[in-house]
């Protein structure tokens, strides 16, 4: 690999975006507290939240499991502002002051211009923020500063033109989108890599869906080694590539966590073997025809009809893999019953605004009404 901003960081990060949760809908800080406790002994460094992650919840979760129990210089954190929830230029930069406060720090290492795409751009640089994020790092309030990103490679290569001394970028990269025309993962990556930006990644497991991938994909990982998890195989395929900070996991639970740091402690790049696996993998989910979603929810936030969209894509998903009737009716119940059915849907657009993986999601949610109701 060549010399790169962030080449020796350790290559796992951990997402704070789904932590575990109490029956009544908190995060569990109890289990975060143990989470983090393996993190660091295994070696890891690199966490990552944001403004907007369970309402706030996420920021104040990493103030009371990380920040407060242990020294400043054992880890590095990220968060992010986004633009697109502020009422105006003095709102969103208020976001980092708010930051601060809920997880009780000084300065953040890194942070990041949040969920960058075709539809909220303009409205960073309407309010002033790539300005304001070079002052707080010339203030020592941040040390590194970046975007996450969803949207084309054109689009990229614009921001990375205009902005050429942003330290490192955040990209959705995982074997099943990595030939995506929708999320062009490759391209993006390629763009990243040309500019010489390092890259932090998010989604390599796909929201989950490549933790537990379709009975085709499963049978190819598992005649390659029975004895690797599903999720092994997709955060070790990113984690092998050039200019790759670390692949951040969104972990929910501590086995989830043992398992990621029993392969990712002493880190093997995959071998040409291994690399063929995921060829044959690809191949067969490209075949499948699921929805891409990866149940991030942004697409939920305002929809005027409360359809539960992500758990309704999830129950069509599950047809399409095991050809379950029944159980696709019972999951399609259980996503409709505090909130509108997909023949709800009145057409206005917000969802396909929000979404980062860019999904005709009126469009799929008529496919879902016929098939479920």
């Amino acid at each position: 690999m060549s010399d790169y901003f962030g080449k020796d960081t350790f290559k796992l990060g951990f997402g704070l975006m789904r932590l575990p949760k109490k029956e009544n809908g908190d995060i569990d800080v109890e289990q975060v507290k143990v989470m983090v406790d393996k993190f660091i002994a295994a070696g890891g460094t690199y966490f990552d939240t944001a403004f907007v992650y369970d309402g706030g919840n996420s920021e104040l979760a990493a103030g009371e499991a990380l920040v407060a129990r242990y020294p400043r210089e054992s880890y590095t954190i990220a968060t992010k502002l986004n633009a697109r929830v502020a009422a105006n230029a003095a709102d969103a930069k208020k976001q980092f002051e708010t930051s601060l406060s809920r997880m009780g720090l000084e300065y953040v290492d890194y942070y990041l211009l949040h969920a960058m795409q075709e539809g909220n751009f303009r409205k960073y640089e309407e309010y002033g923020i790539w300005d304001f994020v070079k002052e707080l790092k010339a203030e020592g309030k941040i040390r590194y500063y970046g975007f996450s990103f969803h949207d084309s490679p054109e689009l990229l290569e614009k921001l990375l033109t205009e902005h050429p001394d942003v330290d490192f970028i955040q990209l959705q990269i995982n074997y099943a989108d990595w030939d995506n025309p929708n999320v062009a993962s490759r391209r993006c990556y390629e763009v990243a890599r040309a500019h010489g930006v390092s890259i932090t990644v998010m989604e390599p497991v796909k929201g989950g869906a490549l933790a537990n991938p379709i009975p085709e994909v499963q049978e190819i990982l598992k005649a390659a080694n029975p004895d690797a998890s599903f999720a092994s195989w997709a955060i070790r395929y990113v984690a092998s590539m050039d200019g790759i900070i670390t692949v951040l996991s969104g972990m929910s639970n501590i086995a989830q966590m043992e398992d990621n740091l029993s392969y990712m402690k002493d880190f093997k790049p995959l071998t040409q073997e291994e690399q063929g696996v995921i060829r044959r993998a690809q191949v067969a989910l490209n075949a499948a025809g699921e929805i891409p979603c990866t149940a991030c929810h942004y697409c939920t936030d305002g929809c005027p009809q409360e359809i539960a969209i992500p758990e309704i894509f999830a129950a069509i998903n599950e047809y399409k893999r095991y050809h379950n009737d029944f159980q696709m009716h019972r999951n399609y119940g259980l996503a409709t019953r505090n909130g509108g059915k997909a023949s709800d849907c009145i057409g206005c657009g917000q969802c396909e605004g929000a979404c980062p993986q860019h999904l005709p999601i009126i469009e799929l949610l008529k496919e879902c009404a016929a098939a479920a109701e």
